[in-house]
């Protein structure tokens, strides 16, 4: 029998859950888009380093990281970062350029309809 691949934190199923219920409520791929990518496991979830955001952003962007984000590099202008968790050294670079460093759960009561939301993963 196959091992059970996925996520095992619960808090993190959750999150799926209520991202693929927003889904169908809001009809939006956006929030089903990132549920598919959270069930990934964890080892082929997105790392993303703060010059990869600075490379392909411009100014007050929202961009969502299905995973974590990194703090290599430089971010030379202001974004909202949502991600399912933050190195505390990106969050402090996010925090210096102007930025804002946000949960998804933030991002889905801020913007239920997802619409203008960039994912970099």
């Amino acid at each position: 029998m196959p091992k059970p691949t996925g996520p095992t934190n619960p808090e993190d199923w959750k999150l799926i859950i209520e991202l693929e219920k927003k889904s169908k409520k809001e009809k939006s791929s956006l929030w089903k888009r990132v549920s598919d990518e959270l069930r990934k496991p964890r080892r082929n979830r997105a790392s993303v380093n703060l010059s990869k955001i600075n490379r392909y952003t411009v100014n007050d962007d929202t961009i969502l990281v299905p995973g974590k984000v990194l703090s290599s590099g430089e971010l030379k202008h202001k974004v909202c970062i949502a991600a399912l968790s933050f190195s505390e050294e990106a969050v402090n670079k996010t925090k210096k350029s102007g930025g804002e460093c946000i949960t998804i759960p933030e991002l889905m009561k801020r913007n239920p309809s997802g619409s203008k939301i960039k994912i970099i993963k």
